[in-house]
């Protein structure tokens, strides 16, 4: 898929475009996905954006695998994301090093204790593209300053919300991973929500 361009013209470096259809009535469902041959070639598209297909602009957006696509989120669009596992020696110029390759920084928010100033070992880094944080949390494993990170998007507190009753309605836990907290399933950063709120980020 490229810029103004109709699907059927694509380059051949695209090896598979699928609509997705309703099995009943066969109408599109209203979006798609198109395989790449090469990571590279999936940055390059997004690079390119925006994109028209049939005269209409589309809004492109990575594929999320299927075990990600079960994580609360994960479909979201946002350009914040949620940085655990921060060591009390890691400064702001580690986190903006590290992350300033993925693309262009806005904001780094190093989270600490109001009475004290220490390190709460997490923060909140804000992009200027929501691309940025899909390709960021795509990636499994993140270490900054030679220690391991654990990198979400962060969500506000009504996001976290809605997550929370759609969970509910579902037969869900109602949190992040699933399992009882609110980060990966093993404590929490914060008061019952993803980086130091009540039910979101932003306290």
């Amino acid at each position: 898929m490229s810029s103004s361009r109709d699907p059927r013209s694509a380059p051949s470096h695209i090896c598979k475009m699928e609509v997705m259809r309703d099995p009943n009535t066969k109408r599109s469902r209203g979006f798609g996905f198109v395989t790449y041959a090469a990571v590279n070639e999936v940055d390059e598209a997004m690079k390119a954006r925006p994109h028209k297909v049939d005269g209409r602009v589309v809004e492109p957006k990575r594929a999320v695998s299927r075990e990600d696509s079960n994580k609360p989120g994960a479909h979201l669009t946002v350009k914040k994301i949620f940085v655990g596992g921060i060591k009390e020696d890691t400064e702001e110029y580690h986190i903006r090093e590290y992350f300033e390759k993925y693309g262009k920084i806005e904001c780094i928010d190093i989270m600490e204790e109001r009475s004290t100033g220490k390190k709460r070992g997490f923060c909140f880094v804000s992009f200027d593209d929501h691309d940025t944080v899909d390709k960021i949390v795509a990636q499994k494993f993140h270490t900054i300053n030679f220690h391991n990170c654990e990198v979400r998007k962060a969500l506000s507190k009504q996001e976290m919300s809605a997550i929370s009753t759609n969970r509910g309605r579902s037969g869900g836990s109602g949190n992040f991973m699933g399992r009882g907290s609110n980060y990966g399933g093993g404590g929490n950063f914060g008061r019952g929500g993803y980086g130091g709120g009540r039910g979101g980020y932003g306290d």
